[in-house]
């Protein structure tokens, strides 16, 4: 069976945009999810709606794979499945390691997506010595002195890293001295890598501040229709339209900062 160790997707060599790649997943969720219905074809509007993005852009992200579609048919379901998944490397084993089997690590372990999308837990790593030997999610953890040992026996040349801010930098160091090139990084920290080393951050926190930021904004926006406040731009323009004045700038436009 193929490894992660001797074969690499194609996207780059094929100059694929990075944005492009990075939609390729939406899509392939989306076919999955037709293709476990049987539905045969799809059009580039109704996958577009389903990914979540507009069919202009799935359009040209689908010309980089050189499939077009049939004009009054649509997209083949089962073969832009198949091509998105050899596009991304998903028709192979990509073996995996999981560094830190904390709430988070162990929660990931148990995540039942992992086979069906290409990818095998090959081995769950812990610095705590009570964990060694405790299965968790049927596989034993293993201490942190068998990391290398490891990801060179199963040819490992992905790393999850689930560890706590601190430690997370010395894992990302081992993982890449023992020929790890793509780590999957959910410690709330910047990891450096040297050129060639592929790093994905997955930080819930600051999601979740982007997401009470919308709230905040929607908040006062509700708060401001209720009271019948104007905001203070439009409050400005309205001014300006009832007294015929102007705080424009030269080229016309709004000066970025007001004077007192």
């Amino acid at each position: 069976m193929a490894t992660g160790r001797t074969h690499r997707p194609a996207t780059r060599s094929r100059g694929i945009p990075e944005a492009t790649v990075a939609r390729l997943p939406l899509y392939l969720r989306a076919l999955t999810a037709l293709s476990e219905r049987s539905v045969p074809t799809v059009s580039s509007e109704e996958l577009a709606a389903a990914a979540g993005v507009n069919s202009a852009k799935l359009r040209k992200d689908f010309s980089y794979l050189g499939s077009y579609g049939t004009r009054g048919v649509g997209y083949d379901v089962e073969y832009l499945v198949y091509q998105i998944s050899r596009e991304l490397g998903l028709t192979q084993d990509w073996p995996v390691v999981i560094v830190g089997i904390g709430n988070l690590g162990a929660a990931l372990a148990n995540y039942g997506g992992f086979a069906s999308r290409g990818f095998r837990v090959a081995a769950l790593i812990d610095a705590d010595p009570g964990m060694a030997g405790k299965p968790v999610a049927g596989i034993p953890v293993q201490h942190t002195d068998e990391l290398e040992k490891i990801i060179q026996d199963d040819g490992v040349s992905i790393g999850v890293i689930a560890t706590p801010a601190g430690a997370a930098q010395q894992v990302c160091d081992r993982l890449v001295a023992a020929g790890v090139t793509s780590i999957l990084n959910f410690a709330p920290t910047v990891l450096n890598v040297p050129e060639g080393v592929d790093v994905r951050k997955v930080d819930l926190s600051i999601e979740l501040q982007i997401l009470a930021f919308h709230e905040q904004r929607k908040a006062g926006e509700e708060a401001a229709t209720d009271t019948g406040a104007v905001p203070p731009v439009a409050a400005r323009k309205q001014q300006q339209r009832a007294t015929g004045s102007t705080d424009q700038g030269p080229d016309g436009d709004v000066p970025a900062v007001m004077p007192a």
